[in-house]
């Protein structure tokens, strides 16, 4: 046992180990921060079903043949159309007798590989925008927002309308156009944190010992921003959600036969009177997760005023 658990007064056990005020190495002191940000979190109940939903999603798409059969989710039996809620299909069926559970099922997968790619793209993108414009100031910060503006000054989801156009249907297409729209926040982000940590003691300090100015970008002030980030992001995740299932529903997303909740629900829009249950339920899942991903960032948030 070390000393410092063998000093008079100190907190024993894991969970001690964690909350030491004192703690004896770097690895200490961050697990520790994690856990005090976990006992924060857990505190919000909002926080912990946006969390729930999400972990769900993630689980779901990860194991969907556990969930439902791949087939029902693909193959057309016209005998079954339409079909109501039953046992054998609990959220019924569509207009081309495909088992409506089995394709959210296997359309959460698409749905997590668009939020995962455009997560991917934008945040490492807005970095390289917003870091060297905060940093270095001067004509670099002039040009880099001047062009950050032309992207904000047009609605998110008309330009990512536009872009999905000019690059045809497609996942693939519509994580770009996404992406395309989507990182100029974190540009901004990313230069007001740098900026707050710019004339820092500690950076001044690294600068004076020679260290150069990529490594103090990615060494000191990434690691700063990267909480903020985090936060933005998951805030963001229910608008890069609606936006996939809105170019899904304009047919500029996912490609028939695969399942996609926004293109599920444009298929089920002319049956919506009568059979509500073909567009309903697909635009319950994009609700519920959007949802989901709105409560988790918005307790990430409260905590991290709380700790501000």
């Amino acid at each position: 046992m070390s000393a410092t658990n063998l000093r008079i007064g100190a907190p024993t056990g894991w969970r001690g180990w964690l909350l030491d005020s004192a703690p004896a190495s770097r690895n200490q002191a961050r697990l520790g921060r994690w856990y005090r940000a976990w006992l924060g979190l857990r505190r919000n109940g909002l926080a912990m079903t946006g969390l729930v939903i999400v972990l769900a999603l993630v689980f779901v798409a990860l194991f969907a043949p556990l969930f439902a059969n791949h087939a029902a989710a693909y193959t057309q039996t016209l005998t079954d159309r339409l079909q109501p809620m039953s046992w054998a299909h609990p959220f019924g069926t569509d207009e081309l007798g495909r088992d409506i559970y089995a394709r959210v099922v296997f359309g959460s997968r698409t749905t997590l590989t668009i939020v995962a790619l455009v997560s991917l793209i934008v945040v490492p993108v807005g970095l390289a925008m917003g870091l060297p414009a905060g940093y270095f100031g001067g004509w670099i910060d002039a040009v880099l927002m001047r062009l950050t503006d032309i992207f904000l000054a047009f609605p998110r989801l008309v330009l990512a309308l536009a872009f999905a156009a000019a690059l045809g249907p497609g996942i693939e297409n519509a994580v770009i156009a996404i992406s395309l729209t989507a990182w100029p926040p974190y540009a901004r982000l990313a230069r007001a944190e740098t900026l707050t940590w710019r004339h820092a003691e500690f950076i001044e300090a690294a600068e004076l010992q020679g260290a150069s100015h990529l490594r103090i970008l990615f060494t000191q002030i990434v690691p700063l921003s990267m909480p903020s980030v985090i936060i933005r992001l998951t805030l963001d995740m229910a608008g890069i959600i609606l936006t996939a299932a809105g170019l899904g529903f304009l047919g500029l997303g996912a490609q028939p036969p695969s399942p996609e909740w926004g293109a599920m629900v444009s298929s089920g829009r002319q049956y919506l009177l009568d059979q509500w249950w073909v567009a309903t339920i697909p635009g319950l899942a994009i609700f519920v997760v959007s949802l989901g991903f709105n409560l988790l960032g918005d307790g990430l948030r409260d905590l991290s005023d709380s700790r501000g």
